[in-house]
C-alpha cells in the first residue's frame, strides 16, 4: 500500500512539474512603434499636420493683414465701417479657434484610424506566437514592475521577426530618425 502511495505521489509530482504554466512577456509599444506600417502612418500624419498648419497660418496671415489695416486706417473710418471691420476681425478669430479645435480632433481620429490595424496586427502576432509556444499568459513589459527572465520568456524578438522589423531597428534609432526629419523640415 505504501508502495502504491509512493508511486502515485511521484507520478503526481511529475505530472505537476510538466503542467507548470508557461509565461511570456513582450514590449508591445516597441513593436507597434517599430512596425514598418507605423512609418507610413507617421508620414501620413506629418503630411496632414503640415497641411493643417499651412491652412492655419494662411488664416492667421489674413487676420494679421486685416488687423494691421484696421490699426492703420481705423481712425479715419466712419463708425459703421469700423464696426464692420471689427466684426470681420472677430469672425476671423472665431474661425481660427474653430479650425484649430476641429483639426486637432480630426488629426487625432485619423491617427487612431491609421494605428488601429497596426495594433491589431501586433496583437494577432503575439497571440499566434503565444499559442504556438504554449504560453498561458503574455504580459506587456511596460506595465510590469518585475520580470524574472528565468520564468518568463521574452516574445519581443520573435514578434519583431514576425512583424518584419529589422533587427538593427530600435526605439533609439527611430527617435534619431524622427529628430533628423524634424530638423530637416525646420530648415
Amino acid at each position: 500500500m505504501k508502495k502504491i502511495l509512493l508511486i502515485a505521489a511521484t507520478a503526481l509530482v511529475a505530472v505537476s512539474a510538466f503542467a507548470q504554466p508557461k509565461f511570456a512577456h513582450v514590449n508591445f509599444s516597441e513593436l507597434v512603434q517599430l512596425c514598418p506600417e507605423a512609418d507610413k502612418a507617421r508620414e501620413t500624419m506629418t503630411a496632414a499636420s503640415n497641411e493643417a498648419q499651412e491652412t492655419f497660418n494662411d488664416m492667421q496671415a489674413e487676420f494679421n493683414s486685416k488687423y494691421q489695416t484696421y490699426q492703420s486706417k481705423g481712425s479715419t473710418w466712419t463708425a459703421a465701417v469700423r464696426e464692420s471691420k471689427e466684426k470681420e476681425l472677430a469672425d476671423i478669430q472665431q474661425r481660427l479657434q474653430e479650425f484649430a479645435q476641429t483639426v486637432q480632433a480630426e488629426l487625432q481620429a485619423q491617427q487612431e484610424q491609421l494605428m488601429a490595424p497596426i495594433y491589431e496586427k501586433a496583437n494577432n502576432t503575439i497571440q499566434d506566437l503565444a499559442k504556438k509556444g504554449g504560453y498561458v499568459y503574455v504580459f506587456d513589459i511596460s506595465t510590469l514592475l518585475y520580470v524574472d527572465d528565468s520564468q518568463s520568456y521574452d516574445l519581443t524578438p520573435d514578434a519583431r521577426k514576425a512583424l518584419n522589423i529589422p533587427a538593427d531597428r530600435t526605439i533609439e534609432s527611430l527617435q534619431a530618425e524622427l529628430m533628423a526629419q524634424q530638423q530637416a523640415a525646420a530648415q
